[in-house]
Parts: structure tokens; sequence; C-alpha cells
């Protein structure tokens, strides 16, 4: 099933003893596009902090109810390193969040994903994390983490703060970040919705986040590489109805990409849906 980042916005973080706080933002990964880590505000329970949660210890959503139990207590939480979220996260600070949970690392030194790049290969021992999936290369993508690990940098990206990025394809721009869809399953980005409202008449499209180049948080711009044609082309997207199978796959063919489902277990897939 695939959620808005919007709806999912001050959803309750529930641990196994209570309530942890609700879910302000995403770090995604923008090499692959997997949600690593949930920013949940905790200021109902333990004043002005925020903390990460991942997607690892997520329990079965109560959608009706907007709740997201975790397998964790909360003083494990209260426990958990402090991590300034208005700067970035860095390797060192990750690695201590990781250990302090006994998550394994989803990056290796070899430069090539372990198992656990994908959270929910992780849960359900699905995915295969090297293949040339609706995410871009495996092994590519892993090489270039591999090198801004060395560096020092990382590449965890707000997914509030893309909200409203212009995109620029290839021979201009062509529109702004209007959403980010959420693979509920993998906990994956698979599509980002754009507005194009001042050149085409307010139509939204979704783009495949392998066909970004670059994401520029000095220049509010998201660089694909794409056509403003090809934009204009893509199959229109209206988040009021129903997301089928269909036109799924309409998009999919669009970019010459499979589907986002056929990164999760086939006995797991399910129809998209808003």
């Amino acid at each position: 099933m695939l959620r808005s980042m919007r709806d999912l916005e001050n959803y309750s973080i529930r641990a196994t003893d209570g309530d942890i706080g609700r879910v302000k933002d995403f770090y995604a990964d923008d090499g692959t596009w997997v949600i690593r880590h949930l920013i949940v505000d905790t200021s109902v329970w333990m004043g002005n902090r925020k903390v990460l949660i991942s997607p690892r210890c997520m329990g079965r959503p109560d959608w009706g109810g907007r709740i997201l139990p975790v397998k964790i207590t909360k003083e494990r939480v209260r426990n958990s390193p402090d991590i300034d979220i208005d700067k970035p996260v860095s390797r060192q600070h990750e690695r201590g969040y990781l250990g302090h949970y006994d998550y394994p690392y989803y990056w290796s030194g070899a430069g090539i994903l372990d198992e656990s790049a994908y959270p929910y290969a992780v849960l359900k021992g699905g995915g295969d994390v090297n293949s040339d999936g609706p995410y871009g290369n495996g092994h590519e993508r892993a090489q270039s983490g591999s090198r801004e690990d060395q560096q020092g940098g990382l590449h965890l990206r707000s997914c509030k703060e893309i909200i409203g990025f212009h995109i620029h394809a290839s021979d201009g721009d062509i529109g702004h970040v209007h959403d980010v869809l959420v693979d509920e399953r993998a906990w994956t980005i698979p599509y980002i919705v754009v507005n194009t409202n001042n050149w085409f008449g307010g139509h939204r499209v979704l783009i495949v986040p392998h066909r970004i180049r670059d994401v520029s948080s000095t220049k509010h711009m998201v660089s694909v590489d794409l056509t403003r044609q090809q934009l204009k082309d893509a199959p229109l997207y209206n988040a009021e109805e129903a997301f089928c199978r269909q036109e799924e796959e309409s998009i999919c063919r669009h970019y010459g990409r499979n589907g986002h489902w056929n990164s999760v277990p086939k006995d797991q897939v399910r129809p998209p849906s808003r």
C-alpha cells in the first residue's frame, strides 16, 4: 500500500508500554530511497526532544487509529543517543544510534549493501537489494554511499525538507515537489509527486526516484534526467482517486522501470492505494 507522507505526519508512535510521540518527518537515504528513520516529536513525554525511530522495529500499523506501534520500550527510547536533527546526521552519530538498539548497519565498508539495506528484507526475508529494481542499481548506489562514508558524509535526506523544492528537468524547470509516497510494507519511496501548475494547467505527475540526478538543499532543487516533455507526457496522478495496479504499471512503463511491488515477496503484494 502507498501512503502520502503528508498523511503520515502526526501519526502516534506507540511503544510496548505507552505512547512515545508523533511522527514529524522521515529520513530517507537518497541513494536507495529507503526510509532509514522516522523523526518523532516526544514533547508530550520528554519535553522538546526529538528522537529517531527505525522502521525495523515497526509492528502492524493501526491505520484507522493513526497509530504506528513499535517493538521497543519507552525507557529504551529515553536512553537513546541525542541527535540534533537541525544538523546533518553523521555516520558516527548513526552508528551510536544503531548500536543502542542493536540494529545491524545497512552499509558496509566494501561498498556493497548488506542484506539489511531494505528494512522489509530484515523483517520478512524479502527483497533483492542488489537488483536493478525500482530504486536504482543496488551495486552502483552502494558504491556511491561507501565513498560518501569514507569522506565522512551521509546521504540522509529529510522528506519534509524537499517538499516545495523546484523540479529541474534536463531542459529547464517544470514544477515543484508536492508530496512523497511511502510504501508501507517496504518503507521505501517509490514515487515523488510533482505539481506542474506553472507549466501546464496544474497537473500532478509521479516521478520515480531513480530518475533523480541530484538534490540540492542550497538551491532548493531536485534535478532529474528527464525532459520537460517526458514529464508532461507522464500519466496524471490524482490523490483523491484509488491508485490501481493498472495505473501504476502505466507509470512504470513510461519511465521504463519495474513496479515497486517487485521489491517485496510476491505473497505479500497487494495492489497499491492512496
